[in-house]
């Protein structure tokens, strides 16, 4: 029997939300797991597909981990860019472990990144806030709006989590860590309701300045897409990708405004308009 899931991309953080928030996008990453007597064969296409293909491959990981042995064909298809901010090993971790018959793939994905959001998201589907506690993932459901699109700047560069995290200071002072949570707080209820929305509540003083000296372009890129009617805009995860959180009605119009944005800049890539997912991870199965 070949069991394959379906799991979406996901924006982590969304300003304020530091390794806290995430919502899952209508990107999305597929992994088939079908039994084979020869042994452990990895296929793909699409996004990643160049990565390697033998046991290393995170899919392949996941899913034997998962069954206890290798004696199956795993094959990933994936529209979800590595190395973006779009918690592409996430989404593919989930997908694995669903594909593989677990019955806790938040757990895998969590595994792989260190922290929960992403996979959550990836997960569960929708607007999520995760945290581990006492060693064990766990995600809640956000109201969000369903008015809200998220544009989605996506450079044609990589910038790997790792490089991001060393960005970071080990410690912060007092009144920027209440100042996100203050943020944070206008942030979860605007995306519950959009008219509440405000600019402010996609500020940050944890992660998004630091990281700034491995995208230099970023800061005035997030300026162009509120500047073209985004209602707050941010980091998405790690970078470099970056997202405008705007209503249905003005989306296409800031697309083609943070288009013109990264040509001006000299920035290659490509402007997105995503939906949410609210399903998360799908299984499906063969006989």
């Amino acid at each position: 029997m070949r069991r394959t899931a379906r799991a979406p991309a996901s924006s982590a953080n969304l300003g304020p939300g530091f390794d806290a928030l995430a919502v899952a996008l209508g990107l999305y990453v597929e992994v088939s797991v079908a039994p084979r007597r020869e042994g452990l064969l990895v296929t793909a296409e699409g996004d990643g597909a160049e990565l390697a293909r033998g046991p290393e491959h995170l899919a392949a990981r996941v899913a034997t981990s998962v069954l206890g042995h290798d004696r199956v064909h795993v094959h990933v298809r994936s529209e979800v860019p590595v190395a973006r901010g779009l918690g592409s090993s996430a989404a593919l971790a989930v997908a694995a472990a669903a594909a593989a018959g677990s019955s806790g793939p938040l757990v895998a994905g969590a595994a792989v990144d260190g922290h929960p959001e992403n996979a959550a998201a990836s997960a569960l589907g929708g607007l999520v806030a995760a945290a581990v506690v006492e060693g064990v993932p766990v995600a809640r459901h956000l109201a969000l709006d369903p008015s809200l699109r998220f544009v989605v700047m996506v450079p044609d560069r990589h910038l790997s989590t790792a490089a991001a995290r060393q960005a970071l200071p080990l410690q912060v002072p007092h009144a920027d860590a209440a100042f996100n949570l203050g943020r944070m707080g206008l942030l979860v209820a605007g995306l519950a309701d959009a008219r509440l929305l405000v600019g402010a509540a996609g500020e940050d003083r944890l992660h998004q300045d630091q990281r700034s000296a491995l995208f230099p372009e970023a800061p005035r890129l997030l300026a162009a897409l509120r500047d073209a009617g985004a209602l707050v805009s941010c980091w998405s995860g790690a970078g470099p990708s970056l997202v405008g959180i705007c209503t249905a009605g003005v989306a296409d119009r800031v697309a083609l405004a943070a288009q013109a944005a990264m040509d001006r800049a000299g920035v290659a890539g490509r402007a997105l308009v995503l939906e949410a997912d609210r399903h998360g991870v799908r299984v499906t199965e063969e006989a």
